[in-house]
């Protein structure tokens, strides 16, 4: 786990900036991630699961029928959702916690989601061991991150902005969520990567018969 003064910080950080991050992401999405979100949340049925759901920009998003539980660590951003859900008439139990420690019990939801979020927790590999565990057998983990390009001009310049990112907010841009999910013994379903190899989203499958 990493050090409480880390995470401490970096919550801090992301509290700071609940007021300006959907007007940051309204550029990404539409330059860089595109329909992604979409794409991820189209998947999710029954009980779900978005760890890390910041101001709740994915909440329009899901189909009707889902069971929606959001966890997000940055009251702040934490605050925003729960304005959002309001407005949009979307019954979801938003909560304070902590994605490397999720307060539920094993094979808790049938979908478990998060979107542009393993870059900036601190132990991403803590975090997919986490939502996996929480995830029934033959339940589906939906993700979308950006990811080291396949371009090097590209992951060098990536490599120089985390000199700056990672300091600053505890965001990474190097990092590889399918690595973490391949090691959990997770079905790899379907994975797209596109944008010089910079954006990745993938869903895949907890084998039946997995605690």
């Amino acid at each position: 786990m990493p050090e409480p003064r880390n995470t401490e910080r970096v919550r801090r950080y992301w509290d700071r900036h609940a007021c300006s991050y959907d007007r940051q992401m309204r550029f990404f999405d539409r330059t860089l991630f595109g329909e992604s979100r979409a794409w991820v949340c189209s998947q999710a049925s029954g009980d779900v699961l978005e760890v890390a759901i910041g101001t709740g920009l994915n909440l329009p998003l899901y189909p009707p029928g889902v069971r929606l539980t959001g966890i997000e660590w940055s009251p702040e951003m934490l605050a925003v959702a729960r304005r959002r859900a309001t407005e949009l008439g979307r019954t979801a139990d938003l909560r304070e916690a902590d994605a490397q420690a999720l307060p539920f019990p094993d094979a808790s939801f049938d979908t478990v989601v998060c979107t542009l979020s393993l870059c900036a927790i601190p132990d991403d590999r803590r975090a997919v061991a986490e939502m996996v565990r929480v995830l029934r057998p033959g339940g589906r983990l939906l993700l979308l991150d950006h990811v080291p390009s396949t371009a090097w001009p590209l992951r060098v310049l990536q490599r120089l902005i985390e000199l700056v990112t990672v300091p600053l907010g505890g965001e990474h841009l190097l990092r590889r969520p399918l690595r973490q999910v391949q090691a959990a013994g997770l079905e790899i379903e379907q994975r797209d990567r596109f944008k010089l190899g910079i954006v990745e989203r993938l869903a895949a499958r907890k084998p039946v018969g997995t605690p």
